[in-house]
């Protein structure tokens, strides 16, 4: 990765800066949407676009930018950096303002887009999947009614660290998720990723009176699912429900839906899921989604 796009513009890494003065920088006062792209075209940009729009007006920052521009944005930033599919991570920060809390809204905010080639998909963990932790690290509350995708990620990161440290004691957890709870001992959502599981038939997702972020796959899979006469139910289960799970699945934008086939408890135990592989509801789930992206292998 050798270029980011600053305000559209193509520069340099290393010459990619922003003020000190930017309240981005300052108070963590910016969003950000995470996203990748299938033959070069970025997938579902305009629903990212859509929430980053309406988290910017809540935190009065101006937002006026189109697709059409964010997309050129992007198109551009990888064949600077010789990509031909990216993970791409799309950033507002507030821009520069004096020193001290704001009181009224921003006028200048600081767009920057950074792209990096997208790994080579590893077909035994979307035929094994991954280990699922449970966390200790509380998911905290959100900054607003719905969670924003926002810069100020230090809970995000304290988890991450919690997950690092079972990872130096069993290294067979180096490639686990996180799966932190609410402060009420509900399931939430992963360190980076939105959680769902089946039990007898039926679809289940923590509901967004957890606290979690209303993930844009998230959303995908509940229309899928119901296009397919599949029943999903938003809730608050506690930790104990997913070990009664037939199958475990994980959402995000990179990652698409990713099996889990292993629960583990804060103690070590652990339970395995759908036999450990793939369940069949997530299998045709993940099928119909990269349908819809137009994924090829």
């Amino acid at each position: 990765m050798q270029y980011a796009a600053i305000n559209g513009e193509l520069v340099q890494l290393a010459a990619a800066v922003v003020p000190v003065t930017d309240h981005g920088f300052l108070y963590g006062l910016g969003l950000f949407e995470t996203l990748r792209t299938y033959q070069g075209v970025p997938y579902l940009l305009e629903r990212h676009l859509d929430r980053m729009a309406s988290g910017c007006a809540e935190l009065g920052i101006p937002f006026t930018v189109t697709a059409a521009e964010v997309t050129d944005w992007i198109s551009r930033l990888m064949q600077a950096n010789r990509i031909e599919d990216a993970y791409v991570r799309y950033t507002v920060s507030a821009g520069e303002a004096p020193l001290g809390l704001p009181s009224g809204d921003y006028t200048d905010p600081t767009h920057i887009v950074l792209a990096k080639a997208l790994p080579a998909p590893s077909p035994a963990l979307y035929e094994t999947g991954k280990v699922l932790q449970r966390l200790s690290t509380p998911r905290n509350t959100p900054e607003s009614r719905v969670r924003f995708k926002s810069l100020h990620y230090m809970n995000s990161i304290l988890a991450k660290r919690e997950l690092n440290g079972y990872g130096q004691q069993d290294q067979r957890l180096l490639g686990a998720e996180g799966l932190q709870l609410t402060q009420d001992g509900y399931a939430a959502e992963g360190i980076v990723s939105n959680v769902f599981w089946v039990r007898e038939n039926i679809l289940y997702t923590p509901s967004l009176s957890t606290g979690i972020l209303p993930g844009i796959t998230r959303g995908v899979v509940m229309e899928i699912a119901a296009e397919q006469g599949i029943v999903c139910m938003e809730k608050q289960s506690p930790w104990e429900e997913l070990w009664q799970a037939d199958e475990i699945f994980l959402t995000g934008s990179v990652a698409e839906l990713v099996p889990v086939t292993t629960l583990r408890n804060l103690d070590g135990t652990e339970t395995t899921i759908s036999s450990g592989q793939i369940g069949p509801v997530t299998a045709g789930l993940l099928r119909m989604y990269r349908e819809k992206a137009g994924y090829t292998s």
